[in-house]
């Protein structure tokens, strides 16, 4: 998401790599408009049309973009990385070229054992192979010797610093006791878990990320590190050395397709997602992906926006190929072995609000804000559900989906921006039941039958260029931040977001390279949450009852990870990380890191000592930028990506 502009008014993201993951795939339109509707704070538009051109011309000369020909509008459908390198101006020239890319430093890891496809359905207790590391996307590692009683020891092991530039948010992923890592602009690393010493590193760029600019997770099969590029690649490198084993192409990254997280290995297959789907493209549509892990070729792909003439294609009204955007799929699935199917979230149609996009109240713009259950062998859709049809104010439903057996059920959980916990029968896609975790003013009712949504009749009759209201805001109730499962205790634990909004619809040209999500914001405080924008929550699988909660001025910035030993894992943007009881939700343990603690903790175990894990940054979209509006006393480094590994002595 773009950034708010308080949060743009912090160096150094007005420019370089910063500034280009934000707004690299959106208009110079959007960021005219964008800064007229945020700049001053308090009286928005104030200054003048001529002031605000000024500014945003300046900021797109700061990053490499030439003066045009053309004035600057709000209208201009120019897409901002087509003019903008996000190298800063040194003296009126350009800066440096970026460093060296491949093999930048070579190392062999010793012993490595491969990976296979009974490793990844039944992980050891001492590794962490995926995003979430299990299947089912528990977040949840079943080590127990760091307990209540001895959390209070737990202390620093070593520090790794991780590259600068760009969105840090990575799963640490762990084999064997070697850490493999991802950094800004595309770089791998393997490293001793036991010392932080770094065994290789590959530099596989591009070093300028697309889209959101942040990569979440790698993957791991057998001998192959497996890692999707921000510019929508996929490349297989030797787990041993690091050395590129091949590449594929995912999609076309000049049309802005791009990849925030990575893949999901399963049978051999690589399974994969895609970002950067907000544009209208001549042909394009947002899909998943198979791909075979020893080649790299395709094997299949599901559309994730219904095409004229397929299944679900006349949910989009008139509208023609080219007009139907969005569908990303930008969170990494889950998969049940047993039923054999793999389950993924769709965000939602684009642009934005139904009244800029051009559907009708009627339109359910299938399959977005849906959840999916796909027969990983061969793509083939099993079932559907569609969480909010017509999805209208960037309220998506993309994020986790965890799997759990409960009560002789076997159920798939997931949470998305509007706070609403969803409980789905995984075999059939049959709505269970829902919870709402924050307060929420879109729907005036969920019927607690079937789980269908209803808008406010003001969201039902928007019209373009009127603000509507909304809680929660585009921060959301939940985002990327993943929730855990607590199988000793039956719970789910979530970080959550407490935030409110105005949103108004752009007019958008029906034109190939438009779209995108055409909407300007406003950010205010929840009602109720007496300033608190952070929310950690516990909710019991059977009932669906909170079981405690916590509350802060500080939004979670972390997925929660928690463990056998009884002990839950969460960072803030206020540099604090913490655990805490998973039985009460009390305080247990506090540290204070660099900068904003964010991304997926993890544990391993090497030798019998158990180790956590959790990485430090900035970027993270609006979980991390729409509080800079809401809480402006947090301040933090301009710097500080890096990997913190906390042990007991």
């Amino acid at each position: 998401m773009p950034p708010t502009w308080a949060d743009a008014m912090k160096p150094p993201q007005l420019a370089g790599s910063n500034f280009l993951n934000a707004w690299g795939t959106r208009t110079s339109g959007e960021l005219l408009a964008y800064i007229q509707t945020s700049m001053p704070p308090g009286t928005p538009g104030a200054l003048g049309e001529a002031a605000y051109g000024n500014l945003a011309a300046y900021i797109l000369q700061s990053n490499g973009a030439q003066p045009g020909d053309q004035p600057l509008t709000r209208a201009s459908t120019v897409v901002i990385r087509s003019i903008a390198t996000g190298r800063t101006s040194v003296g009126g020239a350009a800066a440096a070229a970026s460093g060296p890319t491949g093999i930048t430093v070579s190392g062999t890891v010793k012993n490595y054992v491969p990976v296979t496809d009974e490793m990844l359905r039944n992980p050891d207790p001492g590794d962490w192979l995926m995003i979430r590391r299990n299947y089912q996307a528990w977040s949840y590692s079943p080590l127990n010797q760091i307990t209540p009683a001895n959390i209070k020891n737990l202390t620093l092991a070593w520090v790794w610093e991780m590259t600068e530039g760009g969105a840090n948010e990575p799963t640490p992923i762990v084999h064997n006791g070697v850490i493999y890592l991802v950094n800004p602009g595309n770089i791998v690393q393997a490293l001793d878990g036991r010392t932080g010493n770094l065994i290789w590193e590959n530099r596989v760029g591009p070093e300028l990320s697309t889209g959101l600019g942040g990569m979440r997770s790698l993957g791991i099969y057998q001998d192959k590190i497996l890692f999707a590029t921000t510019d929508a690649r996929l490349v297989a490198l030797d787990a041993r050395t690091g050395k590129s084993v091949w590449e594929s192409t995912i999609a076309d990254k000049s049309k802005g397709y791009a990849n925030s997280s990575g893949p999901l290995v399963i049978h051999g297959k690589i399974v994969e997602g895609l970002g950067g789907c907000d544009r209208y493209k001549e042909g394009g549509a947002c899909f998943i992906s198979a791909y075979d892990a020893q080649t790299g070729k395709q094997i299949w792909k599901f559309n994730t926006v219904a095409r004229e003439g397929e299944p679900g294609g006349n949910t989009w009204g008139k509208l023609p190929n080219l007009l139907r955007a969005g569908g990303d799929t930008w969170i990494t699935g889950s998969y049940d072995p047993d039923l054999n199917l793999t389950y993924w979230g769709v965000a939602q149609a684009k642009p934005w609000m139904r009244a800029s996009r051009g559907t009708g109240n009627t339109d359910s713009a299938l399959y977005t804000s849906s959840t999916l259950a796909l027969n990983p062998d061969d793509g083939k859709l099993a079932w559907h559900y569609q969480h909010v049809p017509g999805e209208s104010l960037d309220l998506d439903e993309v994020f986790e989906r965890v799997l759990v057996d409960s009560g002789g059920q076997k159920l798939v959980f997931t949470i998305g921006k509007a706070g609403v916990l969803w409980k789905l029968d995984r075999k059939t896609g049959r709505f269970v039941a829902h919870k709402e975790t924050v307060f929420q003013n879109v729907f005036d009712r969920i019927d607690p039958q079937t789980g269908e949504v209803h808008y406010r009749n003001d969201i039902v009759e928007q019209k373009k260029q009127e603000w509507v209201q909304s809680c929660p805001s585009t921060e959301g109730g939940h985002n990327w931040q993943a929730m855990s499962y607590h199988p000793g205790t039956n719970q789910l634990i979530i970080p959550l977001s407490q935030s409110c909004m105005e949103m108004s619809g752009r007019n958008v040209d029906p034109k190939e390279g438009s779209g995108g999500t055409a909407a300007d914001r406003r950010f205010f405080e929840m009602p109720g949450s007496n300033g608190n924008v952070g929310k950690l929550a516990a909710y019991d699988v059977a009932t669906m009852k909170q079981n405690w909660s916590i509350q802060q001025r500080a939004p979670f910035l972390t997925a929660v990870l928690s463990t056998a030993g009884g002990v839950a894992f969460v960072g803030d943007l206020d540099r604090k990380f913490q655990a805490v009881d998973v039985r009460t939700g009390a305080v247990l343990w506090k540290t204070r890191l660099a900068t904003s603690v964010q991304g997926f903790p993890v544990s391993f175990s090497i030798d019998g000592k158990q180790y956590i894990a959790v990485t430090t940054g900035l970027g993270g979209g609006s979980p991390r930028n729409v509080p800079a509006t809401i809480v402006p006393e947090i301040h933090n480094a301009a710097g500080g990506n890096a990997l913190y590994v906390f042990a007991l002595p």
